[in-house]
């Protein structure tokens, strides 16, 4: 069984992460999860196909998944763009507390208009604390991360031209699709 297929059911997605709801239109179904996405991807608004990834794969996974869309789709990233998708892929290759506090540091620092922006706060918010220092801990909601991801992957999209969307779309559902055919091993 692929390890990252963490839910039998798209309902089992929305059950988990009740935000979902919000931000998807098509309702939670018992459908099988893949089935559920290609079936947003056929409906009017595909772009529910990249929030139900955000929730559907593992944090570490998602943020993963929202760096290679930004770089496929983000094309020259600026050097500050560059250096903030480096250090979500920091976390990515290390899951460490170090790294997060590295992409809380970083994720604080910048607005959120930008696609790399959201991708490193992906990585921040990906567990222990969303405020520095021991002193007080202050755990990120579950949602969070695929929130942020959703944000990463969507706003690298709204600046593709129209004509284009479609296309750079479909190759962002495409990347998801081949990170978990792998099990994760791109990660």
């Amino acid at each position: 069984m692929n390890r990252l297929l963490r839910f039998a059911t798209a309902r089992q997605v929305f059950d988990a992460f009740p935000t979902a709801a919000s931000e998807i239109e098509a309702k939670p179904v018992d459908a099988e999860p893949l089935a559920f996405l290609e079936s947003l991807l056929r409906g009017p608004t595909p772009e529910d196909g990249i929030s139900f990834l955000a929730y559907l794969l593992p944090r570490r996974e998602a943020v993963w998944w929202a760096c290679q869309c930004i770089r496929g789709i983000e094309q020259p990233l600026g050097e500050a763009d560059n250096k903030l998708i480096a250090i979500a892929e920091a976390w990515v290759r290390e899951p460490e507390e170090t790294n997060r506090q590295a992409a809380l540091r970083a994720g604080e620092r910048v607005p959120l208009g930008n696609s790399a922006a959201w991708a490193v706060l992906a990585a921040a918010w990906s567990g222990g604390s969303m405020v520095e220092g021991p002193e007080r801990l202050v755990p990120p909601p579950n949602y969070l991360t695929a929130q942020a991801v959703r944000a990463a992957v969507l706003t690298a999209l709204a600046r593709v031209p129209m004509h284009a969307r479609a296309k750079q779309l479909a190759s962002s559902v495409d990347s998801a699709m081949k990170l978990l055919r792998s099990g994760g091993s791109q990660a």
